[in-house]
Parts: structure tokens; C-alpha cells; sequence
């Protein structure tokens, strides 16, 4: 925390300035806001944080309010020191980070968002006067602002986080996650044991599920969906364990993933479910198949609330490097890539019907003719003929499928 003897004060004109420059800050370009994400989640440091959507999610919400709570104090009183921010956004992501076994270290997000908003907040101040008097004046107070904000905030943060990590250390959810933890890593931990603690057995089949929110949706909301898939996979029973203030992780005794849920009255909950699997092996890579889905969800903003790992698992494996993923897509697409909705389905319903146009009709409800001229369009707008090319075409439009 910065310690200051005697806070700077700023002369009228510089208030006024600073006034100005905050507002600006308040109705922020997007693609700046963008740019602070984006290096707040950077680097290998941060990787953690940034391949878990929720947790990637909670950052840059804790982003935006740490922006809007620096700039609206300083509409209302230019230049003054900024109390910490304790907002929830913060001390949920906090949470969150402690729960996901993750340390202090996290927090660099809140130092590399700094940088960031300072380059910004100097443009702004250049484009407000260039009178070199008060350029000096604004720049110097607002070096210390900022720098004096994060330092109080994270110390803040630091300490929930402390509190937290005591809290965890206690009850019988701390036990149930650090024995799922163990589990999930391989630990040498026994059958036996990890029963009695879960209160669930680990023999049999299993099929894990991820359910979560991006937008922080309330808890009970979590569970009412967990509810759902429990009741749609025909399970009694569930382990259920809090991953995060937006997350849990589910595991159903079943040994089929069903094909869908009622989430009808959960808008803002999203499921992602692994394969089945056997016995303790089975627990853990059903979960990490559920992980893979939920990232891959995330990496294409899609706007689907269920995904089953089988159903995505070529279009995770393509998207990995999000880059060579969209060079894929164009390569191979060509001006399919933005053409109907109606012509990209047929096209992959073709394909999956091994090019009977017949039975292709009966899919989509349509006439065979009408399904002809679809193909003869796609086959205008391809680089590649589809006769050519329908493996590549066919994994592409699955990819397109479950992009936002």
C-alpha cells in the first residue's frame, strides 16, 4: 500500500481537467476496454486464469469496476486519493481464485491492467490540453492516483483472499474439495478413503458435468440447473462440489450423458458434460473432457447452454490455436463461411448422410430439389468443390455449428 504524507492537491483548472479526463474514462471506447482484457489475461502467469471461463469471466468484470470506481470517484472529487475497491465483483473473483487453488499471484492481472489504463489515461490527458503547466500538474496526481488505487486494492483483495483460504481449511466442503483435487491429480489417495469423504462411490460408471455462468448468475440458479441434468441423466443422486461463486462440478452415477436438459428457466447457466467413464480413472477423465467442452464453448463465444464432449470434440481440437482455426475456416469455406444459415446446414447434413440427397431432404423436412439448388450454391461459394474437399468442408461447418 502507497503511503503518502500529504496528498497533492490539485489548482481548479487541473480539477476541472480531471474531471473531464475521468468522464471519458466512464463512457470508455470498446476496443480499449478489449485491449486491458486482453493483457490482464496474458502471459504464462495468468494462463491459469485465463483458459477457466469463469474465472477469466470474473476478471474482467473486476476489471470493469475497478476502471468505473477510479473514474467515478474522480468525477466527483478530481484528484483525490480513490478508496479501494470492495466491490463483489472483486471479492467474488477473489474467491473464486482460492477455491481453484490458485495464490496472490493472480493478482498480477490487476498490475498488467494498470499499465495499460495508464498509456490510455495519458492519451486522454494529451488530447485535453497541451498547455505544459497543467499537463505536468494532471499527469503527476494521476500517476500517483492510479498507482495508490491498484496498491490499496490489492492489498484488499489480498487480504479477503487470506480469509478465504482459512475458511477452507474448515468444514466438510473444504474436505470434499481437497479430496476431489487429490482425485482429479492423480494423488495417491484410496478408494476407501475418498468415499467416505465424498460420500459417494467411485466404483461403476460416472458421467461429470461443468455448470456455470459467465455473468455471475446467483448460486441457486446453479443449482436448480444441476437439478436438471440430474433428472434428464435419470440419476438419484449427485456429488456436487462449489468450484466457484459462478461454477460447479457435478458428478452423476449413470453411464450415459444425456442428450439434453430443461434450462429453459435458467438462462444464464451453461452445462458442459464429459464422456462416461469407469471407476476413479473414469471420475477424472470425465471431468477433464467436461473442462475441455466448457473452454471450447468459452474460446468460440458460443451461444449454446449444452454441449456433450462427443458432440464437440472435433471442433475442440480444431479451435486449439483460435488463429489457425479461423484460417481454416477461410481456406476451406471460402464465401460459405458467411452465407445462409439454410445452405451451411444442408451442406453438413449432405455430408453426414454420406451424400444421399434423399435422405438429406428427409433430414432438414424439405424437398430433394430444394436441397440440390442449396448444393449447387454451396458449391458456387466453396474454393474447393465439395465433391473435392467434404471432409474439410464438413469439420469446418461443425466448427461454425457451435461458434457464437
Amino acid at each position: 500500500m502507497v503511503q503518502t504524507a500529504a496528498w497533492p492537491r490539485l489548482s481548479a483548472p487541473g480539477r476541472q481537467l480531471f474531471r473531464r479526463g475521468a468522464e471519458i474514462v466512464l463512457d470508455l471506447r470498446p476496443d480499449w476496454l478489449e485491449e486491458l482484457h486482453a493483457a490482464s489475461l496474458g502471459g504464462q502467469r495468468m494462463r491459469p486464469v485465463a483458459e477457466d471461463p469463469v474465472l477469466a469471466a470474473a476478471t474482467r468484470r473486476a476489471n470493469l469496476a475497478n476502471l468505473r470506481h477510479w473514474a467515478a470517484a474522480n468525477v466527483s472529487h478530481p484528484g483525490r486519493r480513490v478508496p479501494a475497491n470492495t466491490a463483489p465483483e472483486l471479492l467474488e473473483s477473489a474467491r473464486d481464485l482460492v477455491r481453484r487453488g490458485l495464490d496472490e499471484s493472480a493478482l498480477e492481472a490487476y498490475r498488467t491492467a494498470q499499465g495499460v489504463a495508464w498509456r490510455r489515461w495519458m492519451d486522454i490527458c494529451f488530447e485535453l490540453t497541451d498547455d505544459p503547466v497543467r499537463l505536468r500538474e494532471l499527469l503527476n496526481v494521476s500517476a500517483l492516483s492510479i498507482a495508490t488505487f491498484i496498491d490499496d486494492t490489492v492489498a484488499a483483495v489480498t487480504e479477503q483472499m487470506k480469509t478465504e483460504r482459512a475458511e477452507l481449511t474448515r468444514g466438510a466442503h473444504a474436505e470434499r474439495r481437497a479430496t476431489v483435487t487429490l482425485l482429479l491429480e492423480g494423488a495417491p489417495i484410496s478408494r476407501a478413503r475418498a468415499e467416505v469423504q465424498l460420500g459417494y462411490g467411485l466404483t461403476g460408471r460416472h458421467t461429470a458435468a461443468i455448470i456455470w455462468s459467465a455473468s455471475g448468475a446467483a448460486s441457486d440458479q446453479l443449482e436448480a440447473a444441476a437439478e436438471a441434468v440430474m433428472r434428464a441423466a435419470g440419476a438419484t443422486h449427485r456429488l456436487t462440489v462449489v468450484a466457484g461463486a459462478a461454477a460447479l462440478w457435478v458428478w452423476l452415477p449413470v453411464g450415459t450423458a444425456p442428450a439434453t436438459a430443461d434450462l429453459a428457466g435458467y438462462p444464464e447457466a451453461r452445462v458442459a458434460l464429459g464422456r462416461p467413464g469407469t471407476d476413479v480413472d473414469g471420475f477424472r477423465r470425465s471431468h477433464l473432457d467436461a473442462v475441455t467442452t466448457q473452454r471450447m464453448l468459452d474460446r468460440l463465444t458460443s451461444p449454446l447452454q449444452f454441449a456433450r464432449y462427443p458432440d464437440v470434440q472435433l471442433a475442440a481440437l480444431l479451435t486449439g490455436q483460435p488463429e489457425q482455426a479461423g484460417e481454416f475456416l477461410a481456406d476451406t469455406l471460402g464465401d460459405l463461411l458467411t452465407a445462409d444459415a439454410e445452405t451451411r446446414e444442408t451442406v453438413l447434413t449432405y455430408v453426414r448422410e454420406l451424400g444421399n440427397t434423399s435422405r438429406t431432404a428427409e433430414r432438414l423436412y424439405t424437398h430433394r430439389n430444394t436441397v440440390l439448388r442449396r448444393l449447387a450454391r454451396a458449391d458456387g461459394l466453396l474454393p474447393r468443390p465439395l465433391a473435392e474437399n467434404a471432409i474439410s468442408v464438413a469439420a469446418a461447418l461443425e466448427v461454425l455449428r457451435w461458434r457464437g
